[in-house]
């Protein structure tokens, strides 16, 4: 009688390790994840950037290329 009842506590130990560990792998791919996406935005353009390419674009004209230049440094 006292078999079963160790058995039955010991898979339920097993049970709740396995559950540790599935939540430990996902934890760590949404970690991953969220690593990419911040690499991916910091390899954008920066303002600075973006400004000079639509003054070059003629979307605007110098006097507000100046003055966006100067807001940005």
């Amino acid at each position: 009688m006292m078999e079963e009842y160790g058995h039955g506590w010991g898979m339920g130990w097993w049970w709740i390790i396995g559950l540790v560990v599935l939540i430990a792998i996902v934890l760590l791919v949404i970690k991953s994840m969220n690593r990419d996406a911040a690499s991916t935005q910091s390899a954008g353009k920066s303002a600075l950037e973006l400004l000079k390419e639509r003054y070059a674009k003629g979307e605007i004209d110098q006097h507000e290329f100046e003055e966006r230049k100067r807001d940005l440094m």
